[in-house]
C-alpha cells in the first residue's frame, strides 16, 4: 500500500506533516523523494509485494525536503531521501542528512563510482550529459569532447544553460577533477565566449534552439531529448528530427555520467527496512523500473534498456566516483563566478 503526501511550495512543507509523522510502524518506510515520475508509484507498490513493507512516500523538492528533515530533527520519521544528481546528494550530506550503510547487496550489485565511499548515498540511474548538434551544420567528427566546445572557431554557436543549474555544476566539478581547477575554468571562460545568447531556459530550451537556429550546439541530459523523440506532440518530436545526439569524450574518460540516488536518513526510524527498500532499488526488476520512467540509464549491468536507449548502442561512459562531483561543487560555483557564465 502506497500512501502519498506531496508537497509543491515551502508553505506545504511546513502544514502538510503531522499525519505523515504519526504513522511510524514496524513494518513499513517512509520516504522522502524529489523525484516526481508517475512509474515510481509502480516500483513502490513492487517493493511492497515482494517484502510486505508498506511505502509512506512524501514528495518536494530537494531542499525542501533537507530543510524538512533538520526542521523534524530527532523527530524525524524520514527513513530515505531520494533526490536527483550528486551535487544534490552531496548537498544532503553535508546537511547531515544521511547515515552510513554497509550492504553486501549494494557493494557487488552497483559499480563503485555509483557508491558513496562511505555509503552514505549510492546511485541508481545514470543520465548523461550530451552534446546536441545541428547535423546540417556541424560534423561530428569535429566535436569530440567537451572541451571542443570551448574552441574560439565556435563562437556565438554553443546554448547551454544557467550556471545555477546543478547539472552544469556537476559537468563542471568533473571537469576540475581531470584537469585541474585552472584548465577547468579556461574551459568554463571559453564557454561563456561561445555562447549564442545569455542562458536561459532548461535543458530542452537548449535542444530547441538547435532545431530553429539560434545555435549549432547545445549541452543538455540524454533523457530530456528522448523525452522529445517520443513525444505525443508532433511538433515535439519535429524538433528531435532536426537534431543529433552525441557522447563526448569516447577517446580518453567518457560521457559525463550523473545520478538519481538514495540514502538512508539519520536517525532513521525503520533502518532495517530503509536498507531493504535501497537494496531492492539495485535489483534487476527495480533498475528496469527506476530507470525508464524518465528515459536513464540503469546502473546494473545487463538491464534492458528501452528501445531508444538500446539503438544508440554502447559507448564509454566515465567511471569517476560521483560522490566527487558533490565535493567540487562549491569550486565550480565560484569559477562560474569569476567567469561571468550567469
Amino acid at each position: 500500500m502506497l500512501q502519498r503526501n506531496r508537497l509543491v511550495a515551502p508553505l506545504a512543507v511546513v502544514l502538510a506533516g503531522s499525519a505523515f509523522a504519526t504513522t511510524v510502524m514496524a513494518e513499513e518506510v517512509n520516504l522522502y523523494s524529489a523525484r516526481h515520475y508517475d512509474s515510481d508509484e509502480t516500483l513502490y507498490q513492487a517493493f511492497t509485494e515482494q517484502t510486505g513493507i508498506k511505502v509512506n512516500l512524501l514528495e518536494g523538492e530537494s531542499d525542501q525536503l533537507i530543510e524538512r528533515i533538520q526542521r523534524e530533527g530527532v523527530a524525524s520519521p524520514a527513513d530515505v531521501m531520494i533526490t536527483v544528481d550528486a551535487g544534490r546528494l552531496w548537498r544532503a550530506e553535508q546537511e547531515g542528512i544521511f547515515q552510513s550503510v554497509e550492504s553486501d547487496v549494494l557493494d557487488e550489485r552497483l559499480p563503485e563510482s555509483m557508491r558513496h565511499p562511505e555509503g552514505k548515498w549510492f546511485g541508481f540511474s545514470q543520465r548523461v550529459r550530451a552534446i546536441l548538434y545541428n547535423p546540417e551544420n556541424i560534423d561530428p567528427s569535429e566535436i569530440t569532447s567537451y572541451e571542443d566546445l570551448a574552441d574560439p572557431q565556435l563562437e556565438g554557436e554553443v546554448c547551454i544553460r544557467s550556471s545555477n543549474n546543478i547539472y552544469n555544476q556537476s559537468l563542471l566539478a568533473s571537469m576540475i577533477e581531470h584537469h585541474g581547477a585552472e584548465a577547468a575554468e579556461e574551459w568554463a571562460q571559453g564557454i561563456v565566449n561561445n555562447m549564442a545568447r545569455d542562458p536561459e531556459g532548461g535543458d530542452t530550451d537548449q535542444i530547441k534552439a538547435v532545431a530553429s537556429g539560434e545555435c549549432d550546439l547545445a549541452v543538455a541530459n540524454h533523457y530530456y531529448y528522448v523525452r522529445l523523440l517520443e513525444s505525443d506532440d508532433a511538433a515535439e518530436r519535429e524538433v528531435a528530427e532536426k537534431v543529433d545526439i552525441l557522447f563526448p569524450n569516447q577517446g580518453d574518460r567518457g560521457t559525463h555520467v550523473n545520478v538519481g540516488g538514495a540514502g538512508v536518513v539519520e536517525g532513521a526510524p525503520n533502518r532495517e527496512n530503509a536498507i531493504r527498500f535501497l537494496e531492492f532499488l539495485a535489483s534487476d526488476e527495480a533498475q528496469k523500473i527506476f530507470a525508464a520512467g524518465n528515459y536513464e540509464f540503469p546502473v546494473v549491468e545487463g538491464v534492458k534498456l528501452s528501445e531508444t536507449l538500446e539503438s544508440w548502442g554502447e559507448f564509454k561512459k566515465d567511471d569517476l566516483n560521483v560522490s566527487i562531483l558533490g565535493e567540487n561543487n562549491p569550486e565550480a560555483i565560484r569559477i562560474f563566478d569569476r567567469v561571468g557564465w550567469r
